[in-house]
């Protein structure tokens, strides 16, 4: 019998990023993180994801902690080991369109504070807001992966997916992600789609799928027989529900297979030893939901990320309507239709689920359409794959409304000089500016935070000096 071809799969770990932005709303600290880089940096994972995504705001927000600090220490720590970060295309980390030079100069900065890999993505695959990233990674020498978000509907055939993979080959990517955000890839899906992906262009593939709808394990499963080259996958203690399949499975899995990963699963349990109190603590302190660890069908039904089914329950509590629900996720398909079909990932999933709660509490559809619900019918997105719902655009637009074709950036002028002047008083390193640029609010307060302790310390040392004690 002949011998079959090896062709190990690669992993990324998402435990430093996606995994517990997905379960504990992104809420490890880099303290909590730092003590396991060393064993993290000998498994001999393709990368680690550890950056990006929503940790520059919740890091500001919630922890204090400045990221790019965290970026730099973790750059210490890994001496192996690639990192990756995830970037939303014009948007960088922020929720609205930014200048081409505030783009170029937070990918620059990234590149220069450590990122090997930035895995770029576009709520709406509409490839002229992912350019200017694109180009920019490479003129900094990182690895320029876009991500095609993956979703389901009419317009979402496999030519659809053939044909923005040939395009995302010839804008300069060096990878390609399917970025399956919702779990929607069922198994055999996943062998139709990565075969036609490899007939169709000749970088290398990654899957990235979430446990939501409890087929992530034979997803992948499928995917790297297909020939898929790299799959995302999180330490079992911050894996599966709402995260990824488990890095210890899927290597399991392929032991002994021509897909051997070759990691060393000894290793691997002193890692997720490591990480099992972190996880026990955020299950006490309740920020960890054990309903975002089960398996939950309807995300195939209503194509409703993790993420967003917990938004969705919040904004109905709030308004005290709990009971409308089912209502509500009912509305989600329609009103995304009415927007053109768009994949709901951040913020898409955001201002969908937001205009599907309006129209329920309403009990008219559109009575009341958010500003963001306005910008995506005028096009303030970018282009999506379907035509917007001609009635709707009207009703929430007006008749004569100017709707915009050309790239959204391409009206917006540079901004990063005045940005820079609006936040002079608090610059201490470069890359504050670029801080204010995604949140500006937030980084001030950060920025008042970080000056105040500074302070304490300053009075610390002094007191010292003179003689005295420090407090």
């Amino acid at each position: 019998m002949a011998e079959i071809e090896k062709k190990p799969v690669k992993i990324t770990e998402t435990i430093l990023r996606d995994a517990h932005q997905s379960l504990i709303a992104t809420r490890m600290t880099t303290e909590q993180m730092l003590p396991i880089v060393d064993k993290m940096d000998k498994v001999g994972y393709h990368a680690v994801e550890c950056w990006g995504g929503a940790t520059f705001d919740a890091s500001l927000r919630f922890l204090h902690e400045d990221p790019w600090d965290r970026l730099r220490k973790f750059r210490d720590g890994f001496k192996n080991t690639k990192l990756q970060m995830l970037f939303r295309g014009q948007n960088i980390l922020g929720y609205r369109p930014y200048a081409d030079d505030v783009v170029e100069y937070f990918v620059q900065k990234s590149a220069a504070n450590g990122i090997d890999i930035i895995r770029i993505f576009d709520c709406m695959n509409d490839i002229r807001n992912l350019q200017t990233a694109v180009t920019a990674a490479n003129k900094e020498k990182a690895h320029a992966q876009v991500a095609m978000s993956y979703t389901l509907g009419d317009a979402y055939t496999l030519e659809y997916w053939m044909d923005l993979a040939k395009r995302i080959e010839d804008m300069g990517a060096n990878s390609i992600c399917v970025k399956d955000m919702a779990g929607l890839l069922v198994p055999y899906q996943a062998t139709e789609l990565v075969t036609a992906l490899k007939e169709a262009v000749s970088i290398p593939i990654e899957m990235h799928t979430h446990y939501t709808s409890g087929v992530g394990g034979m997803t992948y499963l499928k995917s790297v027989e297909a020939g898929a080259d790299i799959i995302d996958t999180a330490m079992s203690p911050f894996a599966m529900g709402t995260s990824q399949p488990a890095t210890e499975v899927m290597v399991e899995t392929f032991k002994g297979t021509p897909y051997d990963t070759g990691l060393d699963q000894n290793l691997l349990a002193e890692i997720a030893d490591y990480f099992r109190p972190i996880r026990d603590e955020a299950l006490e302190s309740g920020l960890l939901n054990p309903k975002n660890m089960g398996v939950n069908i309807k995300t195939l039904l209503y194509q409703v990320p993790g993420g967003m089914l917990s938004n969705l329950t919040n904004q109905l509590k709030e308004q005290g309507a709990e009971d409308k629900f089912y209502e509500v996720l009912e509305e989600v398909p329609r009103v995304r239709k009415d927007l053109g079909e768009p994949p709901l990932v951040t913020p898409s999933s955001q201002i969908v689920g937001t205009q599907a709660v309006f129209n329920v509490l309403m009990g008219e559809r559109y009575k009341m359409a958010t500003k963001e619900t306005k910008d995506v019918l005028s096009g303030k997105y970018g282009a999506t794959a379907k035509p917007f719902n001609p009635e709707v655009q009207k009703k929430v637009i007006g008749e004569n409304a100017e709707v915009i074709t050309c790239r959204p950036a391409d009206l917006i002028p540079n901004e990063l000089d005045t940005l820079r002047k609006e936040c002079e008083q608090w610059i201490q390193q470069d890359e504050d500016v670029l801080t204010y640029a995604l949140f500006p609010q937030v980084a001030t307060d950060y920025f008042k935070y970080r000056q105040a302790q500074q302070t304490k310390v300053d009075a610390k040392v002094a007191d010292t000096e003179d003689g005295a004690y420090p407090v």
